[in-house]
């Protein structure tokens, strides 16, 4: 058995390496595996030099080194420096001249065999100079594109000599920055026939990705073409423009950045580019494709965090690899439209490009740079341990020892090599996730104040790109903002580029920094914001997003700031409050106010913050349609028993709540719908009554200048306008008894116990029982429950509101669902008790699960509700105006992203109101109208 070579150079190296128990065991399998090796070991340096830190740095290339005698080769080169070099334009030569003599095989040897076995010794060449600090990260990453580009030429060759054929190279291929163990990106473009380089296309990724005894040559993905998988491989240059101009992705648009030749016809592929240019650098960048870009990088950050591998992700986690290749094209995208000079599909290019241009400063510029070469140079040293596909830093601690080891890293001053990599890791994430404000937002500022690098084109561009449309506005209340914050407190001033970002990401940008700026105006309100901010980030964040969400909310936030701190905290947004602890706090608002008008204002006071709490929770995603609906209504409940228990009645009183509120669905625009039932006889208890139902009135519904709580309505009861506000129990049977319309009745399957004198509010609840729910129902009923219907639809749409896409009245939304489904209680209530519910989503599930309605219509109505019932909240959010129509113009923009919609939600949001509502339609249509 040969033994390894004990010279003192040989020894140094072995216990000076990153894991010498490692290369020293490979040592000895090598030489006894080739015991001529030896020698050449001992007397050559760089061959030396070169094994160690091979057999540190890659299993896959050791056990090929051991394996496979023509790799020695490569070794034997190793013994000078300058023999590993490779002129990048040299690499196809290098490829001639080996298939030409068959490698070191036989001249008939497999020409595809051959180009894997090439492929392998210029990967362990490439890997030996990057190990050995010969060539630095930018150089790797070209001559491993290079190669891939040469093994693409040469598949192109063998596969389809005489097709007229384009490979377009994309992403880190396309980049010229590609990693060990990348897949290789490529998209195909051909002229003439379609079958004949469908067939070269396919033929080309066998020769390159089929897996055989010596591996393959590159993992290559035509995924990036038009329609994925779903698509043909190869389209000619009409179809490219076709599927570009009609139905490609922002993504796909995106990708596009990074796309050059990388073998075949040079003129298709310049004809390729001019193509596609007008499309990745439009004359006008929609807002809503940088929201969609990202939002999509947002959703995979998200998709990392819950596999719990964030902190050791280092390509998608926060401060990774895509913060840095996102941050860089997102500005290609907002200024290389009228900027060529910026337009590099190589990363690090491009952000020299911006820095030169002034796009970015260029301390950030070189930080980032820094950044990024640390962070792909680990990428490539975890890739090349076993040229496997990964970017996640390993868990366990001996082989993040020996990472950091093979990085270079040793034991130094206390702390050991992993520790010290650690550090860096994380100082190198912090910096790169500060990337947005850096290098989106700071510049702005810079520019206000008059020191920045951009002109004033470039930042109305940038702010436009963002989705701040009125720049004049925003402009002014930046200057404002920035001079009277930065100037009584330095840490607003440095959190000022975040709260960009964030409001940017809102809704209505615009919105949002107009109603940051009168949040923070005198500097009491600035101060404390400031503090608020400092103290909970998450609170700022959140406050930005309901600032760019809500006129309503914005004005309460305006008379409750304090209540943006609590924004930070869950707790606050998660519990739904109970009925009890509001009423609580409502009593405890009217303790310590003498006064009728003092109980009043209070009340509001009460009302609004509560409503701010609310709203809050659902534009910040922490409550579903049906919990603010339950809450809106509850929070009217605790109102009005408060108010009732202030004035104190003289007899028993209760009130009955209807409609919505009955419902527990109240909208944030709703009235209240009321009875009011007291106990007594006789004149005097009469009066007693109506005037507390007068003044109970007057407490709920007047306008102070603190507002009202609610416009309250006690229409519904007998007689409308025309009877008294109140009735006793008595006069309420009689009345149902005798003269009640089919209408009346239904609107009692709405009717709940909401304030006041609960065993009196039953008593209601059982006299009214049997008119509601009756063994027969009669047909006349139904007919004349269809009639009112019918014409509630062709005649109750107030003038102006678009009927088309009306969310109340309109075919299939909410007043058809809730008939719909009032029919069926009232038909089948009697026989099926178990489906009266006030709550018309309850009463769907309720009808669906005792049988009487299908599941699937069943299904059709409740989306249909719950759509309309969140856009019509949303809307009133968004401009805190009264309206029940789908909005035109720039509120539906707005209103889209409200409901989630990144990308086209004019268009998006429409096309989904008409889908769920005609599906909805035609349900009611069977089960309610009774046709077919």
């Amino acid at each position: 058995m040969t033994s390894v070579p004990d010279t003192p150079a040989v020894r140094s190296a072995i216990e000076n390496c990153a894991d010498s128990d490692l290369a020293r065991s490979f040592f000895a399998r090598l030489v006894d595996a080739h015991p001529g090796l030896s020698a050449e070991i001992a007397e050559h340096d760089l061959m030396r030099d070169g094994l160690v830190a091979v057999a540190c740095a890659s299993r896959s290339l050791s056990r090929a080194i051991i394996s496979d005698q023509s790799l020695h080769e490569v070794l034997r080169e190793g013994r000078n420096d300058i023999a590993l070099s490779r002129d990048l334009s040299k690499y196809q030569y290098s490829w001639s001249h080996a298939s030409s003599n068959g490698g070191d095989a036989s001249p008939n040897e497999d020409p595809y065999r051959c180009l894997r076995l090439w492929k392998r010794r210029e990967i362990l060449r490439i890997a030996i100079r990057d190990l050995l600090g010969m060539a630095g990260l930018v150089e790797v990453g070209h001559e491993l594109a290079a190669l891939a580009q040469t093994c693409l030429s040469a598949a192109l060759d063998l596969a389809a000599p005489d097709t007229p054929m384009a490979v377009i190279g994309m992403g880190k291929l396309g980049g010229s920055e590609l990693n060990y163990a990348s897949d290789v990106d490529v998209i195909f473009v051909h002229d003439g026939n379609g079958v004949e380089a469908e067939r070269s296309a396919r033929k080309l990724l066998q020769i390159m990705a089929a897996p055989t005894a010596d591996g393959i040559v590159f993992r290559t993905d035509a995924n990036l073409r038009p329609e994925g998988r779903s698509g043909p491989l190869s389209r000619t240059l009409d179809s490219y423009a076709s599927y570009y101009e009609s139905w490609a992705q922002t993504w796909e648009l995106q990708a596009l950045i990074k796309s050059r030749l990388v073998a075949g016809d040079p003129d298709l592929a310049a004809r390729f580019t001019t193509l596609i240019n007008p499309h990745v650098w439009p004359g006008t960048l929609d807002p809503d494709a940088v929201r969609e870009i990202r939002a999509m990088k947002a959703r995979s950050e998200e998709m990392v965090r819950k596999r719990g591998t964030e902190d050791r992700e280092l390509k998608r986690g926060r401060g990774g690899i895509r913060d840095i290749e996102f941050a860089v094209q997102l500005l290609q995208l907002v200024h290389g439209r009228h900027d060529p000079e910026i337009r590099s599909p190589n990363t690090l290019e491009a952000l020299d490009q911006l820095a030169i241009h002034g796009y970015a400063s260029a301390s950030d510029a070189a930080e980032l740079h820094e950044s990024y070469v640390f962070l792909r140079t680990v990428e490539h040293r975890l890739q090349l341990e076993d040229e496997a596909q990964t970017h996640t830093l390993p868990s366990d601690p001996t082989s993040v020892t020996r990472l950091a080891r093979v990085l270079g890293y040793r034991d130094r001053g206390g702390a050991s090599a992993a520790e010290l990599f650690d550090a860096e890791h994380r100082r190198h994430k912090m910096f790169v996730r500060s990337i947005h404000e850096k290098l989106f937002f700071a510049p702005l500022l810079d520019a206000f104040a008059g020191s920045g690098p951009l002109s004033p084109d470039a930042v109305e561009e940038r702010l436009a790109a963002f989705g701040f449309a009125d720049v004049a506005h925003t402009r002014a209340a930046l200057e404002e903002l920035t001079h009277g914050l930065t100037r009584k407190n330095r840490l607003m001033g440095q959190l000022f580029p975040l709260l960009l970002e964030w409001l940017s990401e809102s809704p209505d940008p615009d919105l949002g920094l107009l109603q940051l700026r009168t949040l923070a105006e005198g500097p009491t309100r600035s101060s404390a914001l400031t503090v608020a901010f400092r103290d909970k980030p998450g609170a700022a964040e959140r406050t930005c997003k309901l600032l760019g969400s809500s006129r309503v909310a914005g004005l309460a936030l305006r008379r409750h700031p304090d209540v943006v701190a609590q924004l930070g905290d869950d707790e606050f947004l998660t519990e739904e409050r109970s009925r009890g602890e509001l009423m609580a706090d409502a009593m405890e608002t009217l303790a310590w106010r003498p006064g009728p008008a003092a109980r009043r204002e209070g009340l509001r006071r009460f009302k609004r913050r509560e409503l701010l709490r609310i709203s809050a929770r659902d534009v910040l995603g922490f409550a579903t349609v049906e919990e603010i609906g339950r809450e809106l209504s509850t929070l009217a409940e605790s109102c009005m028993e408060a108010a009732l228990q202030s004035l104190s009645p003289s007899l028993p009183f209760a009130i009955i709540g209807m409609g919505r509120l009955g419902g527990q669905e109240l909208s944030y625009a709703s009235d209240i719908d009321v009875m009011f039932v007291y106990e007594g006889d006789g004149a005097d208890d009469f009066d007693s009554a109506e005037q507390t139902g007068a003044a109970l009135v007057r407490e709920i519904g007047e306008i102070t200048s603190e507002g009202r709580i609610w416009s309250i309505d006690c229409n519904l009861r007998p007689e409308g306008k025309a009877g008294p506000l109140a009735r006793a129990l008595e006069g309420f049977r009689t009345y149902y008894e005798r003269w009640a319309d089919t209408w009346e009745l239904q609107t009692l399957l709405k009717a709940r116990v909401v304030a006041g004198d609960e065993a009196l509010g039953e008593r209601f609840m059982a006299l009214v029982e049997p008119f509601v729910f009756r063994d027969d129902f009669p047909d006349e009923s139904v007919r004349a429950i269809r009639r009112m219907k019918a014409r509630i639809e062709s005649e109750r749409i107030p003038p102006g509101e678009d009927s088309q896409f009306h969310l109340k009245l309109g075919r299939g939304t909410l007043s058809d669902v809730e008939f719909a489904v009032q029919l069926l209680q009232l038909i089948n209530g009697a026989a099926h008790p178990e489906v009266r519910t006030t709550s018309t989503i309850e009463g769907l599930a309720r009808l669906s699960g005792s049988g009487v309605l299908d599941g699937n219509d069943a299904t059709a109505l409740l989306d249909a509700y719950r759509f309309c019932e969140r856009a019509r909240n949303y809307r009133y959010l968004l401009t805190g105006l009264p309206g029940d129509s789908l909005p035109g113009g720039v509120d539906a923009l707005h209103l889209g992203r409200m409901l989630g919609y990144a990308h086209g939600p004019h268009t998006s949001l429409r096309d989904d109101y008409k889908k769920l509502t005609r599906r909805s339609r035609a349900v009611v249509e069977r089960i309610f109208y009774g046709r077919d």
